[in-house]
């Protein structure tokens, strides 16, 4: 019974986390290129009361053995790296990534830390930042007075000036990709920093050989959270939670019978 106890503890820990990582999906339904978590569980070590292939004779054994189970654990949070939808804006430096890869930008520490947002800006300079101010990387400059400014799907940047019918290129927006995304550290304001789990990341042309996305220019990526799956993952959980509440209840009911027995 105090085994049953601990059990159920555990269970009911581990859908505590997972509410909270629901939590903080759904908080972040509308943030542009947030990418949702997913997390994972493994169960604990068990005990062995009979141990599978144990004698059971001189000439026979144990088939099944007895193990009972101590309970679970949340093991890991799966990064989700489905595509999320596309939210047309017309903004000339709102650009989504259709398919695999991750902005560059440059943090003020100096590390380069990767995204799916895609919502630019200029700084005074002209340089293409996030709305942080983080510059993209490798940095691309529009010049003052650009009266247009195109990004192709290959991210070539190119701009017409006045007074001129051609137009000048002036920057190439490069894409990174991970051999395992799945392995990356949210850092938060959307933004990843490699880990040994992800690999090194692979910087190329969008579009290109590497297995990166395209460029569409005038669009973002919304979040990639389902409402409706979350809400039903939430009430999964919460009846999750109350079972385990039910074991523990059932439990002490158990001692408080041994203990009037006593008596």
């Amino acid at each position: 019974m105090f085994r049953a106890l601990y059990t159920a503890a555990s269970g009911m820990l581990a859908q505590q986390l997972n509410l909270d990582n629901i939590a903080n999906n759904l908080a972040n339904a509308s943030t542009t290129g947030f990418r949702g978590t997913r997390l994972q569980f493994q169960d604990l070590i068990y005990q062995d009361m009979v141990v599978p292939g144990s004698a059971a004779t001189q000439q026979t054994t144990v088939s099944a053995g007895l193990q009972i189970g101590l309970g679970t654990r949340a093991s890991a949070s799966e990064i989700l790296q489905t595509q999320g939808d596309a939210d047309t804006t017309g903004n000339s430096l709102d650009i989504m990534i259709q398919g695999a890869g991750f902005f560059q930008v440059k943090q003020v520490n100096g590390e380069i830390a990767y995204t799916r947002a895609g919502n630019f800006h200029l700084d005074q300079q002209g340089n293409i930042v996030t709305a942080s101010g983080d510059p993209l990387q490798p940095s691309v400059a529009i010049p003052n007075g650009a009266t247009n400014v195109s990004i192709g799907t290959d991210g070539t940047v190119t701009v017409t000036m006045p007074n001129q019918t051609n137009a000048q290129q002036v920057g190439t927006i490069q894409l990174a990709t991970f051999p395992n995304p799945g392995g990356l550290l949210a850092n938060g304001n959307t933004y990843f920093t490699p880990t040994t789990a992800s690999g090194d990341p692979i910087v190329g042309t969008p579009g290109g050989s590497e297995g990166l996305g395209s460029l569409q220019q005038g669009m973002l990526e919304d979040s990639n959270i389902n409402v409706v799956d979350q809400f039903i993952q939430m009430i999964v959980t919460q009846r999750a939670y109350e079972s385990n509440s039910k074991v523990v209840q059932a439990a002490d009911q158990m001692l408080q019978d041994v203990n009037q027995m006593s008596h």
